[in-house]
């Protein structure tokens, strides 16, 4: 792998198209890791990586918390089709085990080790780089300034959500399909009312409390 004379050039994010910079700097496989989901009370962690292509869809990504329910499943269903990526979800029993900081960079470590090509280089939203990914870089910020840490931001954000409308099938009572799973006053009441579901993290506040006294 080339190393950067000088990298902070190489990872000005504000640039807008770092992946450009850094394939002409000799990095042929550039990949832009996201999770979603390291805030809710319930489900899982999802975490993403995209390889990075040169085409209209990765520039038209942009952070999944930006666009609109229709705007990103648009965007998912032509990553999906033009661009290479990897999806992993962390259950909520592994969150508990090893807290959600790890899962969360665990899952975006075995969501790249899943690309058909292995990075020369990984960017990574926010302040941690990826265990066992020595190349990574971490850029806080990421999902709304790198491209393919954007794509990987929805297919995250539109996995998980998928997923909590499935288990609101199963556990009907909790309204997984209208909070997500995350820590409404609505949500919050219910686990009061009728105590935490299996797929809560017993670890978090706002459930552990009803784990211990039911």
């Amino acid at each position: 792998m080339t190393n950067p004379k000088n990298e902070n050039e190489l990872f000005n994010a504000q640039s807008g198209r770092v992946e450009i910079e850094l394939c002409n700097s000799g990095m042929s496989v550039v990949v832009g890791c996201d999770e979603a989901g390291r805030g809710p009370l319930a489900g899982p962690v999802v975490a993403a990586a995209v390889t990075f292509r040169d085409c209209e869809t990765l520039w038209k990504c942009k952070d999944s918390k930006s666009l609109s329910p229709a705007r990103r499943e648009a965007l998912f269903e032509e990553i999906v089709e033009y661009l290479e990526y990897s999806v992993v979800r962390v259950e909520s029993i592994v969150i508990d085990e090893v807290n959600i900081r790890m899962a969360s960079l665990n899952g975006m470590s075995q969501a790249v080790a899943q690309l058909n090509r292995l990075p020369n280089i990984v960017l990574v939203d926010g302040r941690d780089r990826l265990p066992n990914w020595p190349q990574s870089r971490a850029i806080i910020k990421g999902d709304a300034l790198v491209a393919t840490i954007s794509a990987a931001s929805i297919i995250a954000k539109v996995t998980r959500d998928r997923i909590m409308r499935e288990y609101h099938i199963e556990f009907p009572d909790y309204g997984f399909d209208q909070h997500f799973g995350y820590p409404t006053e609505s949500h919050r009441l219910i686990i009061k009312q009728i105590g935490p579901c299996p797929i809560h993290r017993r670890s978090f506040r706002g459930v552990r409390e009803f784990v211990e006294t039911n």
